[in-house]
């Protein structure tokens, strides 16, 4: 068509709808004129926020001890948290519950964490009212009521509340971030993830990182995303205000750093944690954070003192701390990448930073340290004899490892224990900062209130200015148990109006009201199995007015304010599903303790393509298991991967390498649990079955692989190990093989696996 009939032909279609110089006048509403908001009358109503209403980022970090940043007295520079403080507010006594996922439902929802059916990790989760893991619609979340109120909402980084049967491609999807009211998801689903080779998930699809990109670590792919999504976010809808939620990985393990960033910190803590704790807790008193007259507690007994190691321990736990501190500090210079971005758009001013530097103290797992914390599930203690010849390696993809717990103690500092002891405010107490450059005039200030993660839903509301709903999508909403922090804005010295909590976890617990702190007695180490009798372990009472850092048990002294406190817990407990207890963490790992991601069937047929399963939805690999696989090769050189399931650290595969059938049984990332089964020659081209049987033995299994009815390779294994590392996958390699073939040079037709 010539440019001019075109021309004329839009011309009549641009009249013939009232488009015209002169157009007919329009049947609208007269408030729809350019002037005024359109009201419409038939199209449904889209919410919107308050006048002025806030961007709100909310911050939490995983595992990070009180003394671990600089911004709170610690030894790692975290300068945007640094700066985040200077112009807002430091909070000093601020608390969790002292395990991550309790924390995350206790912040998204604005209720105490067994209220809302997380009173531990969905990964010990029962059939107790507290403790199913499941987040009841009755307890909207931040994302999903800020979502019904004007904001665009994302979610980046790490995911601990979705259950796990409920974890694999077909759902269901409610508990997942989309489903609790985020419009955009760019994360994982699990505890952890490997931060050079994670678990990735857009939404609800699952995604590979690039494997070309050889500086990939997990943060800065997490800020990248970020930016991209404000960007997207201001340039379609700046009218809106946006609510991002991120939750970055670290400095849970793995611990895992970029080597330049590693490097920086070579031999900044040659010194040990002893002098590290002595150093930190000096300059908390420098900077008043803690009273002048607070003192340090003692180091649990059993930790060894600094002094007492070998050079060569020496050298080896000090590399650990240097790849912990380069985690975090390359995390906060990634997230500094996120503030500069809102400076200069324009939108920092009017922007509601929430910063928790921690979801719990700082994970006592390990006593030595370790390269793969996947090895404590399959009973393995990791020692020096297994780590030391891999000092270089710690930090990089080839480690999935945690720092001693002489380092988590110390950067627990100045308080005692840490995650997952919920009667000592190491497990209870983390940093936080709030900064709000057009709310907050008292910048660079500290508050000391009480609050706790409660507290954190009810702050963003009243600070928005909406009232939490009474009932969304039809479902009456429970009463929101925290208290908002916004009276401590403008009022530094104002009383605490959040004056009592209780805590639980495990069966660790504690009352605090007023000052005065109630609580179990630790006695179980946090990095043995636990198998205590938590209703027999006895109280204590600490009056943290006169001494914030639980030195001094009070309770032979003032017994009557102890029971007083015993009762007030037990009255919580009862009101928020805390009964029964249990600490048998390992126990509880057990999957037939919560509904499987499986069925019943005894036989499953997978095909090959991009799915991916999680281990709840793969059959668990116990003596009897068998893998059965119908293929065809067209060459006798073919290679690629068949089936695999787990990581490197924790997992087992079949591939063909130049036509060979293969098998590895790698289930603790240690040569000597590790089986390899290789058939003595190339598969001819054409139509093959592979089988890979656990026969039941005396002890453990004989493993066999099978090439059309001939067992041509067998190996002992004094165990069978349940993997519940990573995914599982047909055809495609496992998420952190980047080596080989992207897939199979043959053509699958299926995996059948059956199970006794």
């Amino acid at each position: 068509m010539a440019v001019g009939s075109a021309l004329t032909m839009a011309m009549m279609v641009h009249a013939a709808w009232g488009w015209a110089a002169q157009p007919a006048q329009p049947s609208v509403p007269p408030s729809a004129s350019p002037q005024a908001p359109k009201v419409w009358r038939h199209y449904p109503r889209v919410p919107t926020a308050p006048a002025g209403a806030p961007n709100v980022l909310l911050v939490l970090t995983d595992d990070v001890g009180f003394g671990a940043s600089s911004t709170f007295g610690g030894p790692i520079p975290t300068p945007t948290f640094d700066t985040l403080a200077a112009m807002g507010l430091r909070y000093t006594q601020f608390h969790t519950t002292a395990m991550c996922s309790p924390t995350r439902a206790a912040l998204l929802t604005g209720r105490n964490h067994h209220a809302v059916g997380s009173g531990s990790i969905a990964d010990v989760s029962v059939d107790e009212a507290g403790y199913t893991s499941v987040m009841p619609a009755s307890a909207a979340t931040l994302g999903r009521v800020l979502h019904g109120n004007g904001y665009n909402t994302a979610f980046f980084g790490k995911n601990h509340n979705t259950p796990p049967w409920e974890g694999g491609p077909m759902g269901p999807f409610e508990h997942w971030p989309n489903g609790m009211g985020f419009d955009y998801f760019y994360g994982f689903n699990a505890a952890a993830t490997d931060q050079f080779n994670p678990d990735l998930i857009e939404n609800r699809n699952p995604v590979r990182r690039d494997p070309a990109d050889s500086s990939y670590h997990f943060d800065r792919d997490l800020a990248d995303h970020m930016l991209s999504w404000l960007r997207s976010q201001h340039a379609v809808q700046p009218d809106k205000p946006f609510f991002l939620y991120y939750a970055p990985g670290a400095m849970h393990d793995p611990q895992q750093a970029p080597q330049a960033w590693i490097e920086r910190f070579r031999g900044q803590f040659d010194g040990g944690w002893d002098a590290m704790r002595e150093q930190t807790f000096a300059r908390q008193k420098a900077m008043g954070l803690i009273p002048a007259s607070a003192q340090l507690p003692a180091m649990p007994a059993g930790v060894p003192r600094w002094n007492s190691l070998s050079a060569d321990q020496k050298r080896l736990y000090a590399r650990m701390m240097e790849v912990a501190a380069a985690q975090l500090a390359y995390m906060d210079d990634q997230f500094g990448r996120v503030i500069a971005h809102l400076r200069e758009s324009g939108q920092l001013d009017n922007t509601l930073v929430i910063f928790i530097q921690g979801d719990n103290g700082a994970a006592l797992h390990t006593y030595a340290g370790s390269i793969n914390a996947y090895a404590t599930f399959a009973g393995i203690q990791e020692n020096d004899a297994d780590t030391m010849p891999r000092l270089n390696e710690i930090g990089s993809e080839n480690t999935f490892g945690n720092y001693p717990v002489g380092w988590a103690l110390a950067t627990n500092t100045p308080y005692p224990w840490g995650k997952t002891v919920a009667s000592q405010l190491g497990g209870l107490r983390d940093g936080m900062v709030i900064s709000w450059p057009r709310r907050i005039r008292d910048r660079g200030a500290m508050r000391s209130q009480f609050g706790h993660v409660i507290d954190i839903a009810p702050t963003i509301y009243q600070a928005i200015g909406i009232t939490p709903p009474a009932q969304v999508d039809g479902v009456r909403q429970q009463p929101i148990d925290g208290i908002s922090l916004t009276y401590t804005f403008d009022h530094p010295s104002a009383p605490s109006r959040h004056r009592e909590q209780y805590f639980e976890m495990l069966g660790s617990r504690a009352y605090y009201r007023d000052g005065w702190l109630a609580g179990t007695a630790v006695n179980w180490n946090p990095w043995e199995p636990n198998h205590t009798n938590p209703m027999q372990t006895p109280w204590e009472l600490y009056d943290l007015r006169s001494d914030p850092t639980q030195t001094r048990n009070v309770a032979a002294q003032f017994p009557a304010k102890l029971a007083q406190l015993r009762a007030a817990f037990d009255v919580a407990a009862r009101r928020n599903h805390v009964y029964p207890l249990s600490a048998d963490f390992f126990a509880r790992i057990n999957p037939h303790l919560r509904p499987a991601g499986l069925g019943a069937a005894r036989s499953r047929t997978y095909y090959p393509g991009e799915t991916r399963l999680p281990a709840q939805q793969w059959p668990d690999l116990v003596p009897g298991w068998q893998a059965r696989v119908s293929l065809n090769v067209a060459a006798g050189a073919a290679s690629g991967p068949v089936f695999a399931q787990g990581t490197r650290f924790a997992g087992y595969g079949l591939a063909l390498e130049n036509g060979v059938p293969v098998f590895t049984y790698n289930p603790t990332g240690r040569e000597q649990e590790r089986r390899i089964l290789r058939a003595p020659a190339a598969l001819a081209p054409g139509s093959h079955v592979l089988e890979v049987a656990f026969a039941p033995a005396t002890q453990g299994a004989q493993i066999r692989l099978s090439v059309d009815g001939t067992v041509v390779a067998t190996q002992e294994t004094p165990r069978v190990i349940r993997i519940m590392a990573g995914q599982a996958f047909v055809g495609q390699p496992a998420i952190d093989d980047r080596s080989g073939p992207r897939a199979c040079g043959c053509t699958i037709a299926h995996v059948t696996i059956a199970t006794p």
